[in-house]
Formats: structure tokens, C-alpha cells, sequence
């Protein structure tokens, strides 16, 4: 072989090896920067300091405690239609973006209380497709307060609910909503929170 045909020719080789070594670091440095998923992280939360007012207000007749840092608002309209009490109302509290809808029922006779507390549970149910479980705590106070604390576990729509009576002419029921999907592993935290803020109510609740 003439030298300038051995000399083309390995030439030619080592061009060829040197571009299928570059070629494999491309593709290392490819599988190295591929995204690997981050774990999911959620927003940090600021909970509010703690502190209770009364609830007194001309259109209901009972009284409780709720926190500071919520807001009582009036419902004057159910799906465009007047409630079937002006006690009808919500309490929001806007650093979690929930709401506790709260709705009283006058009691005429036995039958009417037999299907208040037959609803209140039937609203219970309904969440039994997609909570994990569902917690029924009786309440019992002086003062004629009566009633059950639902505590519902898993991703349902409303994680609270619970109703009080006198057994003869109040009743009022109470669901918790928050304004986010529903996912146990962020909202637990805050839950918990809220929860405790009910059972302060429920604590302090007093017929008028």
C-alpha cells in the first residue's frame, strides 16, 4: 500500500472512532440530564393564632363560640331560592378557604325529628363511596344539646359533619367544606386544625 492510501486510510479510521466516542458521551450526557420526578410538595401553611368571640346573632336562636379569624355570612339564597329559615349561614374561614355550612330547622312534632336525624345520616352516607372511613361521635351536654360529630376519612367532599338538637324544637346541622380538591396528605394538617375549631363550637354551643 502506498503511504498516502495508508495514510488516508487511517485517517479516515481514527475520524470514525473519535466520532463514535463522541457520539456515546452525547448520549451519556442525554441519560444523565434526563428529569428525574421531584417528590410532591405542598404550599407551607401560616395558621393563625387561636383565639374565640361569641356568635350572637338576632336571626338564630343559640349561641357558640368561633374563631376570630373567621366570618359569619348570612345565606339568603338556596340554589336561587329563599332558605326555609333565615337561620341559615355559613362560617368562613379565608386563611384555609373553608366553609362551614351550617342550617336550622324548627321542630313541630316527632315526625319532623325523625327526619332530620334521618337526613343528617343519609348526607353521611352518601360520602361512604369515597371516604375511607367515617368516625360517629354521639354529643351529649347540659342544656338539652344533643347530637352526633361525623368525622369523615379519606378524599371526601365534606370531611365534617354534625348535627345538634334540643329533641322538642331546635335543630341545626353543620357540614364542612373546603374550597380545594380533596387530598388527605395536604389537607390533613389543616383539617385537624379546623376541627378543633368546631369542637370548640360544639363545646360552647347554648340553646337561646
Amino acid at each position: 500500500m502506498q503511504v498516502g492510501a495508508f495514510f488516508r486510510a487511517t485517517s479516515a479510521g481514527r475520524w470514525l472512532f473519535l466520532g463514535l466516542i463522541a457520539v456515546g458521551i452525547w448520549s451519556g450526557c442525554q441519560n444523565d440530564t434526563t428529569p428525574i420526578p421531584r417528590p410532591r410538595g405542598f404550599p407551607k401553611v401560616v395558621y393563625p393564632e387561636r383565639n374565640y368571640r361569641a356568635f350572637d346573632k338576632d336571626y338564630c336562636n343559640f349561641t357558640f363560640e368561633y374563631p376570630g379569624y373567621a366570618s359569619i355570612e348570612q345565606d339568603t339564597s338556596f340554589f336561587n331560592e329563599k332558605p326555609t329559615h333565615p337561620c341559615w349561614f355559613d362560617i368562613y374561614t379565608p386563611a384555609f378557604d373553608s366553609r362551614l355550612h351550617c342550617s336550622y330547622f324548627p321542630i313541630r312534632n316527632s315526625a319532623d325529628l325523625e327526619k332530620l336525624k334521618k337526613d343528617a345520616f343519609e348526607l353521611v352516607d352518601y360520602h361512604k363511596k369515597r371516604a375511607n372511613s367515617i368516625d360517629e361521635m354521639p354529643i351529649g351536654k347540659e342544656g338539652h344539646v344533643s347530637g352526633f360529630l361525623f368525622d369523615i376519612r379519606g378524599p371526601a367532599a365534606s370531611p365534617l359533619q354534625f348535627y345538634l338538637t334540643d329533641s322538642t324544637h331546635h335543630f341545626i346541622r353543620g357540614a364542612l367544606y373546603f374550597n380545594t380538591q380533596a387530598r388527605p396528605d395536604s389537607l390533613g394538617p389543616v383539617y385537624e386544625f379546623v376541627k378543633a375549631d368546631v369542637i370548640k363550637m360544639l363545646e360552647t354551643f347554648e340553646w337561646r
